[in-house]
């Protein structure tokens, strides 16, 4: 969109300031300021001025003295393990989409599953001024929370939830999900379940589950034996190599429920390498319903994740609160089971 008119080289070469911005877009300071501050809470066609004079302009705010003056750097800092899952990746750029749209930029890190490293970046992020967080799970040191405490910020937890959660929190229960999950795999007729799964020592989402798993197997008078549970890092080769162990351990299982849809592709790849049948011998469950779950040979049976739903729950509550606005804190999302054809159930022998 054209700008009302152009500015000269001239008057290019000294700094661009808001009245200048307010002069090409044709409107007041006043509301030039209202957008920085907020884009929301202009018109959409002022904004569409306001966007096309600083573009035209190539003017960069001085968000040093607007934080000054209002107390907000207008940044929000997020923590993830990893973007190499496509579950993280997913929430991130639908959480950036929701800050984008109400004018605060995302500061991005990942933590590697590292507890330590986690603290450092959120120590550095509260020291350069962020207004809000964004963290993955719950488990962590008092040291992190007292930190996040006497920062005086909002902040939520993702990918957990508990109506009984003392901190902000978005997702799902995963003992819950799980314990769904390993009630119908019993109903199929399967009593020799194995589990490939991440570390639960650093992942409260992993523990969470295995505790679903252990409490579904008791109903059943059904125990999870040590030898049937490989813990791996979450990659493709990972997962392969978890159930070469599995199988030297005995009694090959009937079925193996997976941490994650990554994990179970490399189960489902070691199995025709080794020229079982799935799901005749062998019946594979995912998790988190990655894009190419369906996709894989046979179609991989799984729980769909809300990735997109969380990053906008979560850009939600944190903006609600940066802005007073009262909102719940504690947010449960839909998860959905997708059984497909790797799973069947237990071959009669």
């Amino acid at each position: 969109m054209a700008v009302k008119h152009r500015v000269s080289r001239r008057s290019r070469s000294r700094s661009v300031g808001i009245s200048d911005v307010a002069a090409a877009a044709g409107v007041s300071t006043a509301s030039v300021s209202r957008f920085m501050h907020d884009p929301m809470r202009v018109s959409p066609k002022l904004r569409d001025r306001v966007e096309a004079a600083i573009k035209e302009l190539n003017y960069i705010p001085h968000r040093a003295g607007r934080a000054l003056a209002s107390r907000q750097s207008l940044i929000v800092g997020a923590i993830v393990p990893t973007l190499e899952n496509a579950i993280f990746s997913r929430q991130v750029m639908t959480f950036q989409q929701n800050l984008r749209d109400a004018g605060y930029t995302l500061l991005l890190a990942t933590s590697e599953y590292d507890p330590e490293l986690e603290f450092r970046q959120a120590r550095v992020m509260l020291e350069h001024g962020v207004d809000a967080l964004m963290l993955v799970g719950q488990k962590r040191g008092s040291e992190f929370y007292e930190m996040l405490e006497r920062a005086s910020i909002p902040f939520i937890t993702t990918w957990i939830y508990s109506k009984n959660s003392i901190h902000p929190c978005c997702g799902f229960s995963h003992e819950t999900a799980m314990k769904r999950v390993v009630d119908y795999v019993v109903e199929l007729g399967h009593r020799n379940i194995g589990v490939v799964t991440g570390f639960a020592n650093v992942n409260d989402r992993v523990a969470a589950r295995l505790k679903g798993i252990r409490k579904a197997l008791k109903e059943h008078g059904l125990e999870l034996m040590r030898d049937k549970i490989a813990y791996s890092e979450y990659t493709f080769d990972a997962g392969g190599e978890a159930l070469a162990r599995l199988l030297e351990k005995g009694e090959r299982p009937t079925a193996i429920v997976c941490g994650n849809d990554i994990l179970a592709a490399g189960v489902l790849t070691e199995a025709r390498k080794r020229n079982i049948k799935v799901p005749e011998e062998l019946s594979v469950m995912g998790f988190g319903d990655l894009d190419i779950a369906a996709q894989l040979d046979p179609p991989l049976s799984t729980v769909r994740t809300p990735k997109a739903e969380i990053g906008e729950a979560a850009a939600t509550y944190l903006l609600n609160s940066l802005a007073g606005r009262k909102t719940e804190s504690r947010i449960e999302v839909d998860i959905k089971f997708c059984w497909r054809d790797s799973f069947g159930r237990a071959s009669k022998k």
